[in-house]
């Protein structure tokens, strides 16, 4: 997601004084583009993207899971190391997240083709039954803030989406440090609990069945 700002900085110098206080895309004129990242309360803009799910490559939009919960998981590349211990895990969990209603999808700047060969190859994407999104395009990266620019690879991030298409939730962090699926589906259920229960919000470490908390003046200073 872009917004051309049309203004130009008058030097080299202005320009640096300024860099630093947005993330600024900028040509040689110092022109610059404000990049806006998808936040918490944002809908998500509609995407039609390719996936390979079941053996099968076809076309999807975003759009498609409007009505249901959608965790979308970026992650930097197929063929690689600590990418496989996280799907394996959401592989795992999968079903679980099904029972909240909610659907997974992994995204990598990876081709179809590709993630059908990991999925042929690897013991850890064997298990997979969710749909594998391909953003070759660096599209998809770029309009949730997870493109990596230099590499061409995306972060490690997560985002949590409601029926609406509303994000609820976003972790995004270092390649490097590997990212707790388990977590997510806690994540996940807490945001459904208080979507069902209004009024209500879940302390820390919230599960299922524990008790959760009513804001307001009685509360105040009782915690």
């Amino acid at each position: 997601m872009l917004i051309k700002c049309g203004i130009y900085f008058k030097s080299k110098f202005c320009y640096n004084h300024f860099k630093d206080w947005f993330n600024l895309k900028v040509d040689l004129n110092y022109k610059f583009i404000l990049k806006i990242m998808i936040k918490v309360g944002q809908k998500i803009p509609d995407f039609t993207l390719e996936v390979y799910h079941n053996d099968k490559i076809k076309k999807i939009n975003l759009s498609d899971y409007k009505g249901q919960w959608l965790l979308l998981i970026f992650y930097p590349a197929d063929f690689t190391f600590v990418c496989p211990t996280e799907l394996e895990e959401a592989a795992h969990y999968y079903n679980q997240f099904k029972k909240v209603g909610a659907e997974i999808m992994s995204v990598s700047t990876d081709t179809v083709f590709v993630h059908k060969a990991w999925h042929d190859e690897s013991p850890a994407i064997k298990k997979i039954n969710f749909p594998m999104a391909a953003d070759p395009t660096r599209k998809l990266c770029e309009a949730f803030g997870t493109l990596i620019e230099e590499e061409g690879l995306s972060l490690r991030a997560s985002f949590i989406i409601d029926p609406d298409g509303v994000v609820k939730a976003i972790e995004m962090h270092d390649n490097s440090i590997g990212r707790s699926i388990k977590e997510l589906l806690r994540k996940l259920q807490a945001a459904k609990f208080v979507r069902e229960h209004k009024g209500l919000v879940c302390p820390a470490s919230w599960e299922p069945g524990d008790k959760t908390l009513k804001p307001g003046l009685d509360l105040v200073g009782k915690i």
